[in-house]
């Protein structure tokens, strides 16, 4: 378990950051173009 955990978050973290990512870049694209 105390191997996993640590691949774990890091899914969760790199999950969460490209999400981020693509949200800021598709609201930021959006404005732009209108």
């Amino acid at each position: 378990m105390i191997l996993v955990v640590p691949r774990m978050l890091n899914y969760i973290v790199a999950i969460y950051l490209i999400l981020i990512g693509l949200i800021g870049l598709f609201g930021t694209g959006g404005l732009h173009l209108r």
